[in-house]
């Protein structure tokens, strides 16, 4: 469950969306342990699509707390 839309990250509470980035980043920290031992990624747009999803959130925490 890489991908998380927009208009999902609007409707989340902040607890819901730092549960997410939590495991957002736990997620890009296998894909990247995956990538590092030599072997392909199972699905290549994971990658990307996980660090998109991670700035996304982020930047509507910070958008929140400022």
């Amino acid at each position: 469950m890489t991908h998380v839309s927009s208009r999902e990250i609007s409707a989340m509470s902040n607890e819901k969306l730092e549960e997410r980035l939590t495991e957002l980043q736990e997620e890009l920290l296998q894909l990247r342990a995956e990538q590092s031992l030599g072997g392909n990624p199972s699905n290549m747009g994971a990658f990307k699509a996980c660090r998109r999803s991670i700035a996304r959130i982020k930047t509507k925490l910070n958008s929140i707390k400022n």
